[in-house]
């Protein structure tokens, strides 16, 4: 896997669409055009102290001379939204990745389901915008605490008509997924947003006989497993057969890097995919957020996943 291109990007314009959530839009100051991008995608933005963050594209996918994101200030949260509020302004300039998409529509589905909490709708912008102009069928469901807390919601009104279905708290509206209807071949649901929300959505997906291969998940993070102990393994590299030892308190990323080897890597919460890479002869404990179920024997995410004794990586 190559390192993404990073971009000193110019801050078009900043425009609160939200109390909390302020909508950037980024444009190169020198080329007409950025690199291309399909709904789903994410980009990184990389602040002066190091710290990497990723936001979805909630643009036209169709629009190559800018980018857009929404950033959600989480006074709560590892300080990155703060700095974008603080000091990200027009003018700006802001270092950002290419495009990534580990999030993509389903191209052979009839039908795609979308479920939202807050920000976590900003994918489903771009999704729904291109199913439209392709007239496809879609039906959106956005949960917020009142229409002045969801983020985009003229433009998402504009885009998806009655295809868009508002569940605000302050109207005593609460989403309930009997109204998702029942499993049907060809439909697909993605979901994204607080991890309640998305916890209790696949639970009762699956309680009600949803395939696991129609549910689309994007998490803010990886979920935390409290009575997870990590235990020391053995790493082999299929190229040298070399050994390498990954201690109980480090990552397999870390080792890997120690030894030379120059990996890629972005959030190393097991939520960008960026440091994804190839495995064999072993048993690995996923705890990422990213990658889908089709892809866990072969694939895996050393920022956070391990390994039982030992694994053989395809490096």
């Amino acid at each position: 896997m190559t390192a993404r291109i990073i971009m000193k990007l110019l801050v078009e314009s900043v425009r609160a669409t939200t109390p909390e959530v302020a909508h950037i839009s980024l444009v190169h100051p020198l080329r007409p055009q950025l690199p291309e991008w399909t709904p789903g995608a994410h980009v990184d933005l990389r602040l002066p102290d190091g710290k990497i963050r990723q936001y979805s594209l909630c643009g036209d996918p169709t629009d190559r001379m800018r980018y857009e994101i929404a950033v959600k200030r989480e006074d709560d949260g590892r300080g990155g939204s703060s700095w974008i509020h603080r000091q990200v302004r027009e003018g700006s300039t802001v270092h950002v990745s290419a495009p990534r998409n580990n999030f993509p529509l389903v191209q052979h589905a009839r039908r795609h389901v979308f479920v939202a909490g807050g920000i976590g709708v900003t994918p489903f912008v771009a999704m729904t915008r291109a199913l439209a102009s392709e007239g496809q069928d879609f039906d959106l469901h956005l949960c917020a605490r009142s229409a002045a807390d969801a983020p985009l919601l003229d433009r998402l009104r504009e885009q998806c008509g009655e295809r868009l279905h508002c569940w605000f708290s302050s109207e005593a509206r609460r989403f309930d997924t009997a109204a998702l209807g029942a499993p049907a071949e060809g439909t697909h649901v993605y979901a994204c947003g607080p991890e309640r929300l998305v916890s209790s959505l696949t639970t009762a997906l699956a309680e009600t006989g949803w395939p696991s291969e129609q549910i689309h998940i994007e998490r803010f993070a990886a979920t935390l497993d409290e009575n997870f102990k990590p235990e020391p393994f053995e790493a082999r590299i299929a190229s040298t057969g070399q050994m390498l030892h990954v201690p109980a308190d480090r990552s397999l990323l870390d080792v890997l890097r120690e030894n030379g080897f120059s990996m890629p890597s972005s959030c190393e919460m097991g939520v960008c995919g960026s440091c994804e890479c190839g495995y064999s002869d072993g048993v690995v404990l996923h705890r990422d957020a990213s990658l889908p179920l089709s892809k866990r024997q072969d694939r895996m995410m050393p920022c956070v996943s391990r390994a039982r004794v030992s694994l053989t990586l395809a490096l």
